[in-house]
């Protein structure tokens, strides 16, 4: 691997963790357009401040990992690249203020949809993308922060963009989607919860031990269902219906996770997850154009 490569850099954006940056705005948008509400340039903004924000959040994590001198080994894959040797700390500094910039240049056009509170919350994302590597991802609040910042903002917001208000649905689908991406957290911390016992990084999964973390991760993807499933009491039967065949993908890979339990093997299960995320999002995305 070429220092500061092309390649280098696709690694270290971390290719598999960023449906999670996709998912909110598509939900998001299908619901807006179920109501006759869906608006295209405010959405692809949001996919595009989304997604940079994601690798910018991917950089910072990479990079603060490296100077922490986390005493991991390559069960971590070969995203972090870092530690590597495969970017440099110089470079990937650069790197997090190029990709900062562009999610925020993003995030300004948006301004004209959505007006001057979408500043604050641009701000809050980026001040707690370095917060949750450098201190909240330490104390147990790394699932809290996937909830707000990957379900709640995310959906909420460009639902907002897009309809010009909020709804009831909106916040089912809010909650939905941040219980189904925290599935790849919880599983990235199910796999590292040797290391990150040994390095003082205190995660649920390290606190409440291995059990507890292969539950969280079935029980969430169900817990996620079950939120757009409430959605089908307005009417749509198929918001019970379609999102329903996830559950069997959801249920076979945590089968796998427990089956292989640790090691680099598990770092298979993370493409997985998001496949499976991505299926869910999609079969909701259809039962709610279905309406």
């Amino acid at each position: 691997m070429k220092q500061n490569s092309p390649k280098a850099w696709i690694l270290a954006a971390r290719p598999k963790t960023l449906s999670a940056a996709l998912i909110p705005v598509v939900l998001a948008s299908a619901l807006a357009a179920s109501q006759g509400k869906f608006s295209l340039a405010p959405a692809v903004l949001c996919v595009l401040f989304a997604t940079f924000m994601q690798i910018a959040a991917n950089f910072i994590n990479d990079l603060f990992d490296f100077l922490k001198k986390t005493d991991r080994d390559d069960r971590l894959g070969p995203e972090r690249a870092c530690q590597q040797g495969w970017i440099t700390p110089r470079a990937m500094r650069w790197g997090i203020a190029a990709t900062l910039a562009v999610a925020c240049a993003c995030g300004l056009c948006l301004l004209p949809y959505g007006g001057w509170m979408l500043v604050g919350i641009g701000a809050a994302c980026v001040v707690f993308a370095f917060l949750y590597t450098t201190l909240l991802s330490y104390c147990g609040f790394g699932d809290v922060l996937v909830w707000v910042f990957f379900g709640f903002v995310p959906v909420a917001g460009t639902y907002y963009v897009e309809a010009g208000g909020f709804c009831r649905e909106v916040w089912l689908l809010s909650a939905a989607c941040g219980l189904l991406i925290d599935t790849l957290l919880v599983l990235n911390n199910y796999r590292d919860r040797e290391q990150d016992r040994l390095s003082g990084k205190r995660t649920l999964v390290v606190a409440l031990g291995e059990r507890f973390g292969s539950l969280f991760y079935l029980l969430q993807g169900v817990a996620a269902y079950v939120l757009v499933a409430f959605m089908s009491l307005e009417g749509n039967l198929w918001l019970a219906i379609l999102p329903m065949l996830y559950l069997l993908p959801h249920y076979l890979t945590w089968r796998k996770m427990t089956q292989i339990r640790e090691g680099r093997a598990l770092n298979r299960i993370l493409g997985f997850t998001s496949r499976n995320m991505l299926t869910f999002a999609l079969l909701t995305a259809m039962a709610l154009l279905a309406q």
